[in-house]
């Protein structure tokens, strides 16, 4: 099913996608990486607010190139996902319910995600160019010094994606699979 989404993303709507869905995403995004939810997770440790208000939000796995003259952005491609597994579920529990890269998660994430009624997107790899032409506006929020893996703010219009993991935790790439597997007999 294909639906429009404008952000954030409520528990309401997030427990009205399921995996396969197409979605077009608008609205306010944030970017981080590894480094960045990391720092985080140890903000959130120790007492510290985040430089955001995660309830609601959707971070964007992601460490664009620095933008051309006349550029909002540079190219902006998914980052592997696995490599946030380790803070998701941390993030998840203080309000965060979207996630937006490529690849498998881990059976924890998907328990957190089922936990916290999150959603997690697929961005496709390679296409950094063409997602890049969503992003409207980009504000460097916060870790200016990781470069490419600080934390951003970012507008976009009709990103397009895909639901891999729902909150109910149907996984796109286990039902893909199995009726790729069943039907080419």
């Amino acid at each position: 099913m294909e639906k429009h989404i404008t952000l954030p993303l409520t528990e309401e709507i997030a427990k009205t996608l399921k995996a396969g869905d197409t979605v077009y995403l608008t609205g306010t995004i944030y970017t981080s990486r590894d480094a960045g939810h990391k720092r985080m997770c140890e903000s959130l440790a120790k007492g510290e607010p985040l430089p955001f208000d995660p309830m609601n939000a959707t971070i964007y796995y992601v460490g664009p190139t620095p933008a051309k003259p006349g550029q909002v952005i540079g190219s902006a491609g998914p980052t592997t996902s696995g490599r946030m597994d380790a803070y998701a579920p941390t993030m998840l529990s203080v309000g965060a319910r979207g996630m937006i890269g490529k690849g498998a998660r881990l059976p924890e994430v998907v328990e957190a995600m089922k936990k916290y009624s999150g959603v997690y997107f697929g961005a496709i790899g390679g296409c950094g160019a063409l997602l890049a032409k969503c992003i409207k506006e980009c504000e460097l929020i916060a870790y200016e010094d990781l470069g490419a893996e600080a934390l951003r703010k970012l507008y976009v219009e009709e990103m397009p994606l895909f639901v891999i993991i729902d909150s109910e935790g149907n996984n796109l790439y286990e039902s893909g699979r199995a009726d790729y597997l069943a039907n080419r007999k």
